[in-house]
């Protein structure tokens, strides 16, 4: 028979080992102005804070915070990823983040809600979704 192993499972949803190892990486600049990308998609949500040049200076998706599957897309890990986000611009002395959110997924506004709770101003929000003008060339019709 052997012994039964018990797994205790996070209540959150997310792996905490994932989550520390990403707030270790501690940057030595101190940026008081930045730019929050939120790239939101059915599947997944990643998140990019950089400088106003663009080089980025924090990044993280719900995938890299341990979510697997169709849990990755949905508002609950978008709202963690800014949380972990949040925590590490709070870190770099961050006062004011315009954000541009691209994409279609259901994590954008969870996203940009959960990072303004850390006592950052937004001074604007883009919307910079791709919208085909036309589409695709439709096929050509079959000859039977």
């Amino acid at each position: 028979m052997g012994k039964k192993r018990i797994v205790k499972k996070n209540s959150s949803g997310v792996d905490n080992a994932l989550k520390a190892r990403s707030l270790a990486r501690a940057t030595k600049k101190k940026i008081v102005e930045g730019i929050l990308y939120v790239q939101s998609t059915y599947n997944n949500t990643a998140l990019s804070l950089t400088d106003k040049a663009g080089n980025v200076l924090v990044w993280s998706s719900s995938g890299a915070l341990g979510f697997k599957g169709a849990k990755k897309g949905t508002p609950f890990a978008a709202s963690k990823i800014a949380e972990l986000i949040g925590e590490k611009a709070q870190q770099i002395g961050l006062k004011e983040v315009s954000v541009i959110v691209k994409g279609v997924g259901s994590g954008r506004e969870s996203a940009i809600r959960t990072f303004s709770a850390f006592g950052i101003e937004i001074t604007k929000i883009v919307d910079k979704t791709p919208v085909p003008h036309n589409g695709p060339k439709p096929r050509k019709p079959r000859h039977v």
